[in-house]
Order: C-alpha cells, then structure tokens, then sequence
C-alpha cells in the first residue's frame, strides 16, 4: 500500500513539473512577445518624434519665407 502511495505522490509530482516546465515556456513566449511590441513602440515614438521635428522645421521655413515676402512687398510698396 505504501508503495502505491509512493507511486501516485510520484506522477503526481511529475505532472506538476510538466505544468511548471509548460508554464516556463508560455512566459518566455510571452516576454519575447512585450520585448516585440515594446520595440515596435519605440520605433513609433522615434518616427512620431521624426516626424514633429520636421514639421516644426517646416513651420520655420514658412515663417522666413513669408518675411521675404513681407519685405519684398514693402520694397515694391505692393503692401
């Protein structure tokens, strides 16, 4: 009899390490997972960041060329 409980105390303990072995490598899929999406987040802060200072340099080019023009217009007294 004690053998029999031996025995099943045993496959139980092993199911249990199949679950934890099992469990191990969902989480490892899953960390690869975030560390993907975070990197892919990155990437988009990065192009956004991009993409705003271009803007904010183009806004700088329209304002220098719009006091050319200004002045043009003042020289040629077409304002």
């Amino acid at each position: 009899m004690s053998e029999q409980i031996d025995n099943l105390i045993l496959e139980h303990l092993k199911k249990i390490q199949a679950e934890q072995a099992a469990s191990r490598e969902r989480d490892a899929e899953i960390m690869g997972r975030l560390a993907n999406i975070e990197s892919g987040l990155a990437r988009i802060t990065r192009d956004e960041s991009n993409t705003y200072t271009e803007l904010i340099q183009d806004r700088h080019v329209v304002d220098k060329l719009r006091e050319r023009i200004e002045r043009i217009e003042r020289r040629l007294e077409l304002a």
